[in-house]
C-alpha cells in the first residue's frame, strides 16, 4: 500500500521525543548538535525509535483497515518484530513518505504476516526494512538469566555478574503519551483516563534503549563529542501479550551487553569499529520477556567515509 501524505517531524517533536525517553544523545540536540566532531549532518537529526513509532502506528492502521486484527489472533501470532536498516537521517521540516508493501501471509514453515516498509525524506531513501507478526521471536534466544537475582533490588546502572549492563526505567503514561505525540500519532487510541485505558505502544519500551545504551557508555567514559556513534540497524522483537500487562510506574529493567560474536571493544575506543548489542527489557517480579533487540552502531567516522 502507499501512502503519500508526508509527515513531518519538526524540531518541537523532536525535543518531546527526547525528553520522554531521556535520550540525551548530541545528534537530537538543537545546540550541542555543533559540537560532535565532523558532523556531516549539518543540524540535528530525528530519532530512530521516534520514526519506527510513526511507522508502528501506519501499520496498526493498516491491520485495522484490512481486517487483519482477527487473523493475528486465530494464528497466535503474539509477536511484533521489527527489523530496519537506516539508509540516511531524517531531518527537522523534511516531508516524509512510509510505503508500506500488501501483507503477506505464510503458513509455513510458521504462520507469518509480513509488510515490507520503505521510508523516504524529501524522496531520498532514509530506511528500509519489514514489520512480522509471528508466534516466536525471530531475534536472539532466550538470554540465560540465572544469575540476575531478583532485579529490583539492584542498583540501577550497575554491572551484573553475568557481564550485563542494568538500567532501570518506568512506564510512565505521560511518558508514553508525549512519545506518540512526538511520533505524530493519536494518543486518544492508547490513554483515556475517563474510560481506564491504558494501552502502552509496542515502541515506547523499546524506545528507552537509547537512554540505556548511553547512560552505559556513560560508564565507559565515552567521548560522545570525539567519537559519536550512529545506529545502523535495529532487530527488534515484542511480546505483545506481555506488553498489555503492563500499568502505569511498572518497572522495565533493560539489560545490556556487547553481542556474542561482536568486536572485543565497548565504547570508549577511539578506533571503534561497528558494534553490536544484545538488549533485552524485563518486567514483574518474574522477569517476563517484554522485548529483545539487537542494535547495531557504528562510528560517525566510517559514515563520513561512506559519504565522501
Amino acid at each position: 500500500m502507499n501512502q503519500y501524505n508526508p509527515d513531518v517531524f519538526s524540531q518541537l517533536h523532536i525535543d518531546i521525543a527526547r525528553n520522554s525517553t531521556d535520550d540525551f544523545n548530541l545528534f537530537h540536540d538543537s545546540r550541542k548538535w555543533q559540537n560532535i566532531n565532523g558532523n556531516p549532518f549539518n543540524g540535528p537529526i530525528t530519532l530512530g525509535f521516534q520514526l519506527e513509532s510513526l511507522i508502528e502506528g501506519k501499520i496498526a492502521d493498516y491491520r485495522r483497515q484490512h481486517d487483519e486484527e482477527k487473523l493475528l489472533a486465530e494464528q497466535g501470532l503474539n509477536f511484533s518484530n521489527y527489523q530496519f536498516a537506516f539508509a540516511n537521517a531524517i531531518k527537522p521540516n523534511q516531508a516524509i513518505e512510509v510505503d508500506i508493501k500488501d501483507s503477506v501471509f505464510k503458513k509455513e514453515p510458521s504462520p507469518s504476516l509480513s509488510n515490507r516498509i520503505i521510508v523516504k525524506a524529501d524522496g531520498k531513501l532514509a530506511l528500509t526494512g519489514y514489520k512480522k507478526e509471528t508466534a516466536e521471536p525471530l531475534f536472539l534466544d532466550q538470554p540465560d538469566l540465572s544469575r540476575v537475582g531478583e532485579l529490583k533490588i539492584q542498583p540501577d546502572r550497575c554491572f551484573l555478574s553475568n557481564g550485563f549492563f542494568l538500567k532501570r526505567k518506568f512506564m510512565m503514561t505521560s511518558n508514553a503519551k508525549n512519545f506518540l505525540c512526538a511520533s505524530l500519532r493519536d494518543q486518544t487510541q492508547y490513554f483515556d483516563e475517563l474510560q481506564d485505558k491504558v494501552i502502552f505502544p509496542e515502541m515506547f519500551p523499546c524506545a528507552l534503549l537509547s537512554s540505556a545504551l548511553l547512560e552505559k557508555a556513560l560508564k565507559w567514559l565515552h567521548d560522545f563529542e570525539r567519537n559519536p556513534m550512529v545506529y545502523t540497524s535495529h532487530k527488534i522483537s515484542i511480546d505483545r501479550r506481555c506488553l498489555s500487562q503492563l500499568k502505569s510506574n511498572d518497572a522495565v529493567h533493560i539489560l545490556i551487553k556487547p553481542a556474542a560474536d561482536c568486536a572485543a571493544h565497548d565504547f570508549g575506543d577511539l578506533n571503534a569499529t561497528p558494534l553490536d548489542y544484545e538488549c533485552y527489557g524485563l518486567v514483574n517480579n518474574h522477569n517476563a520477556l517484554l522485548f529483545r533487540a539487537l542494535i547495531s552502531l557504528v562510528p560517525l567516522e566510517l559514515i563520513r567515509k561512506a559519504m565522501a
